[in-house]
């Protein structure tokens, strides 16, 4: 059966995006489509709804909501779409999320383009309103069963767990090298911890970069390969207990940087990326051994330092490391400027992920860089509100996958 997704939008057809729209749903095997008005639905929505923009597009985009409400027409997701620099429009976007989930129960996605959007920036959202769709039942577990595993091969570092019965029986991260060869080092550790053979294995989930090559290795036991998004944001609520309800899950990784929102346990919004590795973990692993300290006492340093003595705001990961160094060389402790590699790290993230997303709390930091307890305070600050990290926060995508796959066991 193809998956049926609902495209809710303003001024795709106008920016050229509208085929990259289509190339993407076609990589994930779904049918965009986009639902029918009459005339007398736009009025209709003016009467019914209290904002309402003074754009055309963005009052038809507010009917073809209404049509699928009153249910002329028929999705099984639905992908919301509206320009990036449209302040209207992102209001419109949020109001027609609002609306959507308050009288549907369909998978939604929210997405802000520009008009050099191409179908890849769009894939990762698009795979993950799919699986949703196809896998809903699986998001509804809250708890495991059997013997599983779950590996995210992730683009710095590999984690794997082995679950049984709900608990983690076993765990194991190491840095990402060669997919293949990693996960098989991976598992046998894992298997070595937990004092079981591979055939006792019920089902394996894998998520991550390397998931495409994962499955190829462990062919006769992966059940499930997915998206990372999506099975991380249910490992993180899993761990957090916030398996119902809302939340935010923040995830500033080596290579890229995630900011999701949740609505009633499911992903409805999140951005990935970062203008530069300057936002990322990797900054705070060179920061770290430019200060000759491991990453958690660098994080130790950071909570007895002052940001506020040292200057460093650059996007890049170049021009960062530049402030840190001259920093030093004036005479900055090493406290003082681990602790503003942290703000700096934490007021990026802020700025380039989570202005395009509504912040819904509890917040659930996760990943490794969780760990960093200079990080977490400097959220915590920029944020004001607390900042959630919980145990095994570095495994929640492996700890998704394992439990995810447990409603698969035959």
């Amino acid at each position: 059966m193809v998956v049926k997704i609902a495209q809710i939008s303003c001024g795709t057809e106008y920016s050229g995006f509208q085929v990259e729209i289509e190339k993407a749903a076609e990589i994930v095997g779904a049918n965009i489509f986009i639902p029918e008005i009459e005339l007398d639905d736009i009025r209709k929505v003016e009467e019914e709804i209290p904002f309402i923009p003074k754009s055309s597009g963005l009052k038809t985009m507010l009917a073809r909501a209404f049509a699928i409400i009153e249910g002329r027409s028929k999705p099984d997701g639905i992908l919301i779409l509206t320009c990036f620099r449209c302040a209207e429009g992102a209001l419109t976007r949020t109001i027609t999320r609002k609306v959507l989930q308050k009288k549907t129960s369909l998978p939604i996605i929210s997405h802000s383009f520009t008009e050099k959007t191409k179908a890849g920036n769009l894939l990762l959202k698009m795979e993950a309103l799919v699986d949703m769709i196809e896998k809903g039942a699986l998001f509804g577990r809250k708890r495991q069963e059997g013997i599983t595993v779950g590996i995210d091969s992730g683009s710095t570092m590999t984690k794997g767990v082995i679950m049984k019965d709900n608990e983690v029986i076993a765990h194991e991260w190491v840095p990402t090298t060669d997919f293949g060869d990693l996960a098989k080092k991976v598992m046998n550790s894992l298997l070595s911890q937990a004092n079981i053979s591979y055939e006792k294995i019920d089902a394996m989930g894998i998520t991550g970069y390397g998931r495409f090559p994962l499955k190829k290795v462990f062919s006769e036991k992966v059940k499930l390969a997915m998206e990372e998004v999506t099975v991380c944001a249910k490992g993180a609520t899993y761990l957090a207990d916030r398996l119902e309800g809302d939340a935010t899950i923040i995830d500033i990784g080596g290579a890229d940087n995630k900011a999701v929102t949740m609505y009633n346990g499911l992903p409805d919004s999140f951005t990935v990326g970062g203008i530069c590795a300057g936002a990322s973990g990797r900054f705070l692993e060179i920061a770290a051994a430019r200060l000759g300290v491991k990453l958690d006492e660098f994080g130790e340093l950071a909570l007895k330092g002052d940001p506020s003595k040292i200057k460093m705001n650059s996007y890049c990961i170049v021009f960062g490391l530049h402030d840190l160094v001259s920093s030093l060389a004036l005479g900055a402790s090493k406290e003082d400027a681990a602790a503003a590699s942290c703000y700096s790290v934490a007021e990026q993230f802020y700025e380039q992920q989570m202005q395009e997303i509504e912040v819904r709390e509890p917040i659930i930091q996760i990943g490794g860089t969780s760990l960093i307890k200079g990080l977490n305070k400097a959220l915590r600050d920029l944020l004001r509100v607390e900042v959630i990290v919980p145990p095994l926060s570095q495994f929640s995508g492996a700890i998704g996958a394992a439990l995810l796959v447990s409603g698969l066991i035959e």
